[in-house]
């Protein structure tokens, strides 16, 4: 037997009713915040992402499944869903809409590190991007969607975390003084942070190995190094979120995981699906256009994945949907009520009722049994008696129950039970 790839998972026929729910909801939370999709292709060129991304990110460094295609170009399956899209606001002249231009996406992407919880070599992810606003009000309305999400979604309990990693002059000085300190503990690091001591200094404030993390406990904290831009920017991110009654807390380790951004970053975590518990990330990247060859364009997001917000509601016990199952069940009798089930089954689907019927050739018994398995609300049975009068049996499931209503009077009946 040929089996799936390690880090990939299928989504069988009795778990993607939670994925429809979820997107259902994801996509009316946009909806409600006026933003309308983008969907950018699944691989692009490899350099969209070492220019965009960072060359100094484990994404690229390590992570990103990348091909030559048969004309000898670098091509790679997206690791994530932002540089797409700025080289999509580039190239489509989205900058000549009116702005802000506020999309989202859901996308698979591809990431090739150690499969964890909520986690995948494929994963979904779902995202906001707002372009064209370096207000600081935009920061706080991406921020106010990803509560939207999960309070519509029933996930209570996280923790917002939020920070400013300044614009690139107050990091200039704040990398000089990073350095300093941790080239004084460069022994005790693990050997990823020894290497990015001198590249990239900020990610090793992002490390997970705890010989690090203790490390950068005293640290200096970015907050201090900010300039007055940055620091207005910061405090009136902070105050507008007071404003609307979101609790967040202040926390100079969040730096996220990729070079592209600026100021503001944020982190929703949640305490129950283990130690990776970062549920939603995003912040500011106001240089990413520019830096993909664009005009430089102000501009704010997050990315969720999908199957970590799968994970945090089944670990919570919030609702996730429910299968479909069939308002009615024809069942026939075979010979003339085979035609006359697959007729009365038609015309209840085009009249939006769920309706399904026996295709498989089984007794009434098994028939009725089958529609007890699928929780069909009704089994309406075409008997010859039936056919002769004019009439259908419908047999409630939950109950037991039968009633005998006129063939003409079935689909209003349906409906009317659906109500």
């Amino acid at each position: 037997m040929i089996s799936i790839p390690k880090g990939t998972k299928d989504v069988t026929p009795d778990q993607s009713y939670k994925w429809h729910y979820i997107e259902n909801v994801l996509r009316g939370v946009a909806g409600d915040y006026c933003i309308n999709e983008i969907r950018t292709p699944t691989f692009e060129h490899t350099e969209l992402f070492a220019r965009g991304v960072g060359d100094t990110t484990d994404i690229v460094n390590k992570e990103m499944y990348t091909f030559e295609d048969k004309g000898g170009r670098s091509m790679t399956l997206k690791p994530e869903g932002t540089a797409g899209v700025a080289r999509s606001y580039i190239e489509n002249s989205l900058a000549s809409c009116p702005q802000p231009v506020k999309m989202y996406y859901m996308t698979p992407v591809f990431r090739y590190e150690r499969p964890q919880a909520g986690r995948l070599r494929e994963h979904h992810q779902f995202g906001i991007e707002v372009y064209g606003s370096a207000s600081p009000q935009a920061d706080i309305e991406v921020i106010s969607i990803a509560r939207a999400v999960f309070k519509r979604l029933g996930i209570g309990n996280l923790t917002l975390n939020i920070n400013s990693i300044g614009c690139p002059e107050c990091r200039k000085k704040y990398n000089a003084a990073l350095q300093a300190y941790l080239s004084s503990h460069i022994a005790d690091m693990c050997d990823t942070c020894k290497d990015r001591l001198n590249k990239n200094p900020l990610r090793i404030l992002d490390c997970k190995e705890k010989r690090c993390k203790e490390i950068t406990i005293g640290a200096p904290v970015i907050l201090d190094y900010l300039c007055d831009d940055c620091k207005a920017h910061h405090d009136a991110v902070c105050k507008g979120l007071e404003d609307i009654g979101i609790d967040y807390k202040v926390n100079p380790n969040i730096v996220r995981g990729l070079d592209y951004y600026t100021r503001t970053v944020f982190e929703f975590v949640s305490e129950t699906i283990g130690a990776q518990g970062t549920v939603c990330g995003g912040g500011r990247y106001d240089n990413l256009v520019a830096d993909v060859g664009g005009k430089s364009t102000p501009a704010v997001g997050f990315g969720m994945g999908i199957e970590r917000l799968i994970l945090t509601m089944e670990s919570i016990g919030a609702p996730v949907g429910e299968p479909y199952a069939p308002e009615a069940f024809v069942v026939d009798m075979g010979g003339e009520t085979l035609s006359a089930a697959a007729v009365l089954t038609e015309e209840m689907r085009s009249n939006n009722i769920a309706a399904e019927r026996d295709i498989s050739g089984r007794s009434v018994k098994a028939q009725l049994k089958y529609a007890s398995k699928i929780n069909a609300r009704y089994a309406l049975i075409i008997g010859q008696d039936e056919l002769r009068d004019g009439n259908i049996t419908v047999k409630t499931m939950s109950t037991g129950e039968s009633a005998t209503i006129a063939r003409g009077d079935i689909v209003k009946f349906i409906k009317e039970a659906k109500q």
